[in-house]
């Protein structure tokens, strides 16, 4: 089916798009690798951040994506395309979901992951921008998010330590009551406690395995470190664009 991310939809006609990707959706690993082959650097892994060129006529987005082998870069590239609808909770998909899949239609490698900067099974129709863009991609992806859309934690996320995760049940929000994701601390510090991260499945990956792949992806910051070079790039890539237009 053609589940491309048309902005042009009606609300409803969004919605119920996202009701038949979170059909075709794989919420369990359908994966030849392993979180060890992440972190061994025997999978190739995809980031996938955005910037926004917003004081321009049209907007447009700045997609960006990094694909690393364990440490090393392989990959970078990105592309520019306009935005056609505002911010709506729920819907992120229709706003970045085209300009995501313009950059990933500029790759050379094939990647055997992709971690988005967005929600996956954690969403109120189990499609976010992870499990949206990772069916169309038919890729394993998992969905790296800084907050909590829906759903509801097992326990409190208030200080956790480093390492330590949280499962995320479905709630009345939601079409479904099982695990969806877990609340993950990827980072803490002494000098001042963050909130953890968001973590749940996109597409042929359960929730357990996505949040091993995550801690597997690990770094020095809050941010996975595949996501964290796409949003650096992304920066990178929006000063370069402020410059040639300035």
């Amino acid at each position: 089916m053609d589940f491309a991310p048309d902005p042009a939809l009606s609300r409803s006609e969004m919605e119920s798009l996202q009701r038949e990707i979170a059909a075709a959706a794989t919420f369990t690993d359908d994966i030849d690798f392993t979180p060890e082959d992440v972190r061994d650097g025997d999978a190739l892994v995809a980031g996938v951040d955005q910037a926004f060129l917003l004081d321009e006529d049209p907007e447009r987005a700045l997609s960006a994506v990094v694909v690393a082998r364990g440490g090393e870069v392989i990959e970078r590239t990105h592309a520019v395309t306009e935005l056609s609808i505002p911010y709506i909770p729920g819907l992120l998909a229709f706003r970045e979901g085209g300009p995501i899949l313009a950059a990933l239609d500029t790759l050379e490698s094939d990647p055997d992951l992709f971690l988005f900067d967005g929600s996956g099974r954690i969403h109120y129709r189990e499609a976010g921008l992870a499990t949206h863009v990772g069916v169309i991609a038919d890729t394993p992806s998992v969905g790296v998010a800084k907050s909590l859309l829906c759903g509801e934690p097992r326990g409190s996320v208030d200080g956790l330590a480093e390492g330590e995760r949280v499962a995320i049940d479905g709630d009345d929000q939601m079409p479904t009551d099982e695990v969806v994701g877990y609340a993950y601390q990827s980072r803490q510090f002494d000098s001042g406690r963050i909130n953890p991260l968001y973590v749940s499945p996109g597409h042929r990956v359960s929730a357990e395995t996505a949040v091993e792949f995550v801690a597997a992806c690990g770094g020095e910051y809050k941010l996975p470190e595949p996501t964290r070079q796409a949003d650096a790039y992304a920066d990178e890539k929006k000063q370069e664009y402020a410059d040639t237009n300035a």
